[in-house]
């Protein structure tokens, strides 16, 4: 191996797919200026990234797991009931990192959420959209759950915040408390596969709509289900992603609708940009996606998680997206809704390449340290 080129290891959360597509720019330019990427993260994050980057190294790690409620009001509860595990898994994760740094030569690492991959001899960096966790059910929970938030984020040598400074950006409040963490914080703006994938001409308009399914269980099947009935129902041309490759494929799909359990990234961003309209969830990564592309999208936050819900409705303000509640959705009315939308123009557009030079000054410091 060239003495100049590093290697850095690469892990997101197993929080759905976000937070692994959100790292194909970063593993893009990092591959790009020559060094080496080393992927952690279960079957599923190694089998998407692997689609895209066959040849780089791979490694088993364990994801957290997190279970989630029905039930929109025993989410945060259940959750809450899970934090010993999670204490655990990110205590497991510390230890498997400082085992794994000395038997793979890692130069550095870049953790997307993961609060266990710290190491005391290299630099690490923490990766986020959110620094402030809303509960959901007071200000005072909120500036606990800050302070326990950054005790995880400082042990780390610097912050990455995935977004723009700017305006308050595209996550609001949640990326731009008024307190930062006390190591280096960056914000490196807006971080999507969409960017370095998309297709330069665009595709013509052969659906009305994508209905696009991502998240964890149970919650990604419950939208599934109701959006399917919906679907049946409807006389519009609609691509029906359920998100999932263990998803039941129905029996007699009508042939207005095309039917998939789950699209590779460049699938993905031909459907995206043939279609209309997108319905999705509000989750981050969807929205860097869509914005990406220049879509116009209807958004259904997930039930009960508060930056989802946070999200769709500051989207909605904002009028960068149209967003509705699930108990209120219906195909055939929402579309004709967002037909007379005032979608805002999109002034995100340009911040997809900041985080090149931040990423540029971070590598150029580690080769020179270890060079000396």
């Amino acid at each position: 191996m060239n003495k100049k080129q590093l290697r850095i290891l690469i892990a997101p959360l197993d929080w759905g797919l976000g937070h692994v597509t959100r790292c194909v720019p970063v593993v893009q330019h990092i591959l790009s200026l020559g060094h080496s990427v080393v992927f952690a993260g279960n079957n599923s994050q190694q089998n998407y990234i692997r689609s895209i980057y066959p040849t780089i190294e791979y490694a088993d790690l364990v994801g957290y797991n997190t279970q989630y409620s029905k039930s929109k009001i025993w989410l945060v509860p259940k959750i809450v009931t899970q934090i010993p595990r999670l204490k655990k898994c990110i205590k497991r994760e510390h230890l498997w990192l400082q085992s794994f740094v000395k038997t793979h030569h890692i130069d550095a690492v870049i953790s997307d959420n993961r609060y266990g991959l710290y190491h005391s001899n290299i630099p690490c960096i923490f990766v986020t959209h959110q620094l402030q966790i809303r509960s959901g059910y007071s200000a005072f929970l909120d500036k606990l759950l800050l302070k326990i938030h950054y005790r995880f984020i400082e042990k780390f040598t610097g912050c990455w915040v995935v977004d723009i400074a700017e305006d308050n950006g595209l996550s609001g409040s949640l990326g731009h408390p008024e307190i930062l963490p006390k190591i280096k914080t960056e914000y490196i703006g807006l971080l999507s596969q969409c960017a370095v994938i998309k297709k330069e001409a665009t595709p013509t308009i052969e659906y009305d709509a994508l209905i696009l399914l991502s998240g964890a269980e149970p919650q990604r099947s419950i939208l599934a289900d109701a959006l399917w009935n919906k679907s049946i129902k409807s006389d519009k041309h609609i691509v029906f992603v359920a998100g999932s490759d263990t998803a039941t494929v129905p029996e007699n799909i009508p042939p207005h609708i095309l039917y998939r359990q789950r699209l590779s990234s460049d699938d993905l961003v031909l459907a995206i940009q043939s279609a209309g309209m997108v319905i999705c969830r509000s989750g981050y990564s969807s929205l860097m996606d869509l914005i990406a592309l220049d879509k116009k999208a209807i958004l259904i936050p997930t039930p009960g998680q508060t930056e989802q819900e946070y999200l769709a409705s500051k989207m909605n303000k904002e009028k960068i997206f149209m967003a509705a509640p699930r108990s209120k959705f219906d195909i055939q009315t929402l579309l004709i809704n967002a037909s007379v939308f005032p979608f805002s123009a999109n002034k995100f557009k340009d911040s997809f390449v900041r985080f090149k030079p931040i990423l540029d000054e971070w590598l150029n410091e580690i080769k020179k340290t270890k060079t000396v």
